[in-house]
């Protein structure tokens, strides 16, 4: 046991995962208190999918730049800076949804400049892990990183199905803005070797090298491509559907611990992963990606309660071996002075879809009902894993973590 947590001998590394646990902690309240305050003021699925386009749009859009910004500049220090522009924007939404005075347009500003903050966080803090462990750790590190911000967003979701059931969405909405401020603090005291480089190429020489790194690897893009469609089922599906479900079905209380058991799941994912030992990681990563398609499915067939949450939990147990073992591949596969940029154009052609469900899901579930979109949604699941599968260029990629975990 000792062993599977050797990262947490790393100072910069434990202060790392004490601010993303913060943050996560509260920011795991946010989606359930969002999407119910725009459904208490309006009542419209196709008005929360506005809203939380407005933050995906701007993610997007921001995204490469982040990732330059998180190459060239000291990675803890930006996360600082994203802290504090997410503790003003979800401090100002609480605000207005506490007093009564929110609207469509505010929360659709807000969550925008939240977006926007998060575009700069995303890379710096997942390319920060490599600088806080030795190389041999970085699974290790990843696993641990893992299972520390899906145990917070276990209490979060949880914390929050029952805060905003009992006080309203404005309260869970609050506390998300506290986590932040305190996050910011936390981050400021990470402490890695500073790099001592030269001037610094243009952003755009910049963007292109990282384009390279990304492009010149076939399996890299064609995951990212086909988790474009897989991230677009997930908001749309469950995001901005399961909360309608919610409310027409089980009750809000229960969809808060539906969640909950999802990243239950991949807390136990996260510690499966630190014990699992295949050459061909992402290969076992990417064919537990299918695992997902089971609550939709659910959700449709015998949205029962206890089913959901047990369903939920395997989904996350499966959907968790994906994510270590890609972002383990990605830390020994790519230059660490490209590693953010690889992440910016990672998360962009991942989250690229993902407004277009948004905007989408209101529409076509009015069109074609609840039930016929959220079974669409699990189709996608299923086809894009077999996509990656299909993949010679994925079931190639090798890691060396067997001999090192030894």
């Amino acid at each position: 046991m000792g062993e599977m947590f050797a990262p947490l001998a790393h100072p910069a590394f434990r202060r790392l995962l004490a601010a993303q646990v913060t943050t996560v902690t509260g920011n795991a309240m946010a989606p359930i208190a969002l999407a119910f305050a725009v459904l208490d003021l309006t009542s419209s699925v196709t008005s929360l999918g506005l809203v939380v386009a407005a933050r995906s749009v701007t993610n997007v859009v921001f995204l490469l730049w982040g990732g330059v910004v998180a190459d060239r500049l000291p990675r803890q220090f930006v996360l600082v800076g994203s802290c504090v522009v997410s503790t003003v924007s979800q401090a100002s939404i609480a605000v207005l949804v506490l007093t009564g005075s929110v609207s469509v347009p505010w929360f659709a500003v807000l969550s925008a400049v939240n977006g926007m903050s998060s575009a700069f966080a995303l890379p710096a803090a997942s390319a920060l892990v490599s600088q806080t462990v030795p190389a041999e750790l970085r699974l290790r590190a990843n696993a641990v990183r893992r299972l520390g911000v899906n145990s917070a967003n276990i209490g979060g979701a949880s914390l929050g199905g029952l805060l905003i059931a009992f006080t309203g969405p404005g309260w869970g909405l609050a506390v998300d803005a506290l986590s932040f401020a305190l996050a910011g603090v936390l981050f400021a005291f990470v402490r890695v070797p500073v790099t001592r480089a030269g001037r610094k190429p243009p952003v755009l020489s910049e963007l292109r090298a990282g384009w390279t790194e990304f492009a010149s690897r076939q399996w890299v893009w064609l995951v990212v491509v086909a988790f474009s469609f897989v991230n677009a089922a997930h908001v749309g599906g469950l995001m901005v559907l399961g909360p309608v479900l919610a409310d027409t079905t089980f009750g809000r209380e229960t969809w808060g611990f539906v969640l909950a058991s999802l990243t239950a799941g991949m807390v136990a994912g996260a510690v499966v992963a630190m014990r699992t030992k295949v050459r061909r990681l992402l290969l076992f990563g990417v064919a537990c990606v299918g695992a997902f398609a089971g609550l939709p499915l659910v959700m449709v067939v015998h949205p029962e309660p206890w089913l959901l949450m047990v369903t939920a939990f395997v989904c996350g147990l499966g959907l968790e071996q994906f994510g270590v073992a890609w972002e383990t591949s990605l830390q020994q596969h790519v230059p660490a002075d490209k590693l953010a940029r690889v992440y910016s154009y990672d998360m962009v052609g991942s989250f690229v879809m993902v407004p277009v469900a948004q905007l989408a899901v209101g529409p076509l579930s009015h069109a074609f009902g609840i039930s016929a979109a959220l079974l669409g949604c699990a189709a996608v699941y299923l086809l894009a894993t077999a996509a990656m599968l299909a993949s010679r260029s994925v079931r190639s990629v090798g890691t060396d973590v067997e001999a090192r975990v030894r």
